[in-house]
């Protein structure tokens, strides 16, 4: 993606002093702000923080990650506890765990003398096949998105959840890959972006698009039935942080109604991801373990006060119970399609068994 005209990646790697930089994006959309990761508790902390944020994002962090706490301690125990430590920072996303799997198989074999430079390898392969890989998303949904009937005039109404763009991976995003490849090819595009509560991620989204250019507005989340049941929306695009094998989708809480508004309305409800969101060894999305964050994030509302300082407003006693669900499952039947580097798909065993082959279990 490009910031006032310079191609930008969401991590910059310096392999030559073992530090990545990132951008905050806790401090998003009000400013861009970089920030320095060079041990491992920092590139926990940035995890479980949401410095990072988007399921492909968090495995090429975590992956980074080890790479750097092996400059410390390159032996067994060393790895096992980089391992251990980062791979316990956010249980939801499935491409943490792919990517730390990963990175163990190629490092573990080898002599601790070897295993600092081969991860920092492992881990920008890993960078640059998310940026492939979504690139091919990107493709594969803008065929889709040119046979979507369009029902309000001529205008390509979208609507998206969270954020699953540039910012949720490490170039080029997933849910909003095809949207961006849309708006590239001419195609006249606007998305319906939802605010995401508690934590607001369509505000990034709502940020990333306004780079890119791509008309958009910005609804509070309990908007999106009345959009769908006025024709205003034409179809709706999502990311996921792990998809089962059975095509039961884990994406950002809020996802289920929309998928389930969508399939009242009759309009068509994607899921874009890249293969290490799926998972072949979950059978179906009751087996997800769904992340319960700290209750301060809904007790609180962050932005910006008069002066342009960050700060938080306090909108429930202290005492008041919250419940805060990360995430929720969207079942399979309510998937029109999953899209993925490898084209898309009907969110079902056999078809995902058809378009992964390799990840045949019997």
């Amino acid at each position: 993606m490009n910031i006032d005209g310079t191609p930008t990646r969401t991590l910059r790697a310096h392999p030559g002093t073992r530090v990545i930089d990132i951008i905050d994006q806790t401090r998003l959309p009000h400013a861009l702000h970089w920030v320095r990761v060079g041990t491992l508790d920092e590139a926990a902390h940035a995890i479980r923080a949401m410095q990072v944020r988007g399921a492909p994002l968090i495995g090429a962090t975590a992956a980074y990650g080890l790479a750097i706490a092996l400059g410390a301690a390159a032996d067994d125990a060393g790895l096992e506890h980089a391992f251990d430590l980062l791979l316990r920072t956010r249980p939801t996303a499935v491409n943490l765990q792919w990517a730390l799997t990963r990175m163990w198989q190629r490092l573990q074999p080898l002599p601790p003398g070897e295993r600092v430079e081969a991860a920092w390898r492992e881990a920008a392969a890993i960078a640059d096949e998310d940026v492939a890989q979504n690139l091919a998303i990107g493709r594969h949904g803008l065929r889709l998105l040119r046979q979507v009937p369009r029902r309000h005039g001529s205008v390509l109404n979208l609507m998206t959840h969270c954020n699953a763009g540039w910012l949720a991976t490490v170039d080029g995003g997933t849910a909003l890959a095809p949207v961006y490849a849309a708006y590239d090819a001419g195609l006249p595009v606007h998305v319906w972006v939802s605010e995401t509560r508690p934590r607001n991620q369509g505000l990034l989204t709502a940020w990333e698009l306004a780079q890119h250019g791509v008309p958009h507005t910005l609804i509070a989340d309990n908007a999106a039935g009345i959009l769908m049941r006025e024709g205003r929306v034409d179809a709706v695009i999502v990311g996921a942080d792990r998809i089962a094998a059975n095509g039961d989708v884990a994406n950002k809480v809020g996802t289920y109604l929309k998928a389930l508004a969508c399939a009242d309305n009759g309009i068509p409800f994607y899921v874009a991801a890249p293969r290490p969101t799926l998972d072949f060894d979950l059978t179906d999305g009751r087996y997800i373990r769904i992340e319960e964050r700290e209750a301060g994030e809904f007790r609180h509302v962050h932005g910006i006060d008069a002066h342009g300082q960050p700060s938080a407003l306090q909108q429930l006693p202290d005492g008041e119970a919250v419940a805060n669900p990360a995430f929720d499952v969207t079942p399979a039947r309510l998937v029109t399609a999953i899209i993925t580097e490898r084209g898309d798909c009907p969110a079902s065993p056999a078809a995902l068994q058809a378009l992964y082959p390799e990840e045949s279990h019997g």
